[in-house]
């Protein structure tokens, strides 16, 4: 006879457990199916294990330039096993730390394969065999797999998606990184600081092109200045492997091309839901524009009772985006069950987004060309971080920030910064945004000194012509 559920979650990631942990809380019976690790790619070859290892190249980083804090460290080295040990060890802690999640909430744990095979029904293949589950209710939350560039497959030898360049076979000499977006710039930014000669490619006009464009102008100009080749406006156009590196053909903004030689590729082009073998098809699930399962503000499918989260949905493909659309989607379940819960929707202008290369990125909302392009009149501010106290105290004085507000309404429309630390002061301005204040709340806001925070108040009242320290 088949278990019984008022919810199965299909997949285990960021939004997966914890949609699972709140629909628990809201006295759901639930159960989780996932096929490889509890807390998904994020927690075991992701978000997490990939801060080790940049924390890592950090602190590598600070000991080569020991002298200009007045220290002397010598005969440093980076062992890049060692590297990865560490953050496969912090992968491991976590992984454990969702195991207890789990069973504190007493939410079942089915390990493998799901398929959908009807409305309200699971066939999980497991080593045992395959488990019947039912449930009035499923939230899909599979995630996304590396994108394949077809004339690169990747064979973990020489080429690498994310994954391979994690527990990497060796070091690489000469690295190729394709693609400037997050993942390609937070491992590029790794190598390139273990000493490695890194090639980054982006078919785009500038990297990290989803950033405000004085980012992307300021992080190219520092990664050039740290010794990384950066090729804008170009594409790779072949690449071949042999035993002793790899070949690569590549076109530049001038459509000149060249042959180049490389230890390694990291192929980091974007991403492809895992929806092919759940079912979807034979449900009549819906995709969106781009193959992503389609989704309404609750989170809902067109398929009543199932419903899908994170990287199987529209982006912005971020872990804590698909933790928040867990918690909707289960007070959502929960409400259509009579529970006291109350559901809210998103607004995805809300989510900040951070990118944990050498200087940090991190932003939140509009750019000034999308508010300008939103038919925004605007006001702008912005302060480096030559200007603050703390950040030339911690030698850290690559950097700025920069606030985006509309002139009328004194809105803050967006927020972007580049430098030390900035993944951690922009919840300031996500706090901001999503209590609707305006630029007359944070210029009343008394910041803490000495801190990097009071650039951030510094940017507000740069924009109304009242910086203090510039």
């Amino acid at each position: 006879m088949p278990s019984s559920y008022d919810l199965i979650v299909l997949g285990s990631g960021p939004g997966g457990y914890v949609a699972a942990i709140r629909a628990s809380q809201l006295g759901l019976k639930t159960a989780i199916v996932e096929r490889e690790n509890l807390g998904g790619i994020c927690l075991n070859w992701g978000c997490i294990p990939t801060k080790a290892m940049l924390r890592s190249a950090e602190v590598f980083h600070n000991m080569k330039h020991a002298a200009d804090y007045g220290l002397v460290a010598e005969k440093i080295s980076a062992d890049l096993d060692a590297i990865v040990k560490r953050s496969r060890g912090v992968a491991k802690q976590l992984n454990q730390g969702v195991t207890g999640l789990m069973k504190k909430n007493k939410i079942d744990v089915v390990m493998g394969d799901g398929k959908i095979t009807a409305p309200g029904k699971m066939t999980v293949k497991t080593d045992k065999g395959d488990e019947e589950l039912t449930a009035k209710n499923i939230i899909i939350a599979t995630g996304a797999r590396a994108r394949d560039l077809p004339f690169a497959k990747a064979d973990g030898k020489r080429i690498w998606t994310y994954r391979h360049a994690m527990t990497p076979p060796e070091m690489p000499s000469k690295l190729l990184v394709i693609g400037s977006g997050a993942i390609g710039i937070e491992f590029a930014s790794f190598y390139n600081d273990i000493g490695v000669d890194v090639t980054v490619v982006e078919m785009l006009d500038r990297v990290v092109p989803v950033e405000d464009e004085e980012i992307s102008k300021f992080l190219e100009k520092s990664l050039k200045k740290q010794g990384m080749t950066i090729m804008t406006g170009a594409g790779v156009k072949s690449i071949d492997v042999s035993d002793k590196g790899v070949k690569a053909e590549i076109e530049d903004s001038k459509g000149k091309k060249d042959s180049h030689d490389f230890s390694h590729v990291i192929v980091a082009v974007g991403i492809m839901p895992n929806i092919e073998t759940i079912g979807l098809d034979e449900l009549g699930v819906q995709p969106d524009e781009r193959f992503h399962i389609k989704t309404d503000e609750y989170c809902r499918t067109n398929i009543d009772g199932i419903y899908a989260i994170g990287d199987c949905t529209a982006g912005p493909w971020l872990a804590h985006k698909a933790s928040h659309e867990g918690v909707i989607a289960a007070e959502t379940i929960a409400q259509s069950m009579g529970k006291d819960a109350h559901p809210h929707v998103m607004d995805v202008n809300n989510i900040p987004g951070c990118t944990y290369c050498h200087p940090q990125i991190a932003s939140v909302g509009l750019t000034e060309a999308k508010a300008k392009e939103a038919g925004h009149d605007v006001k702008v501010g912005k302060f480096p971080f030559i200007g603050n106290g703390k950040a030339i105290a911690l030698g850290e004085t690559e950097g700025f920030i920069k606030t985006v507000f509309d002139a009328k309404t004194g809105e803050l429309l967006g927020a972007h910064m580049i430098g030390a630390e900035v993944t951690e002061l922009i919840q300031g301005y996500t706090i901001g945004k999503t209590l609707e204040t305006t630029e007359a709340e944070l210029i009343n806001t008394v910041f803490p000194h000495p801190t990097l925070s009071e650039m951030m108040h510094e940017s507000v009242l740069d924009a109304y012509g009242r910086v203090l320290h510039m």
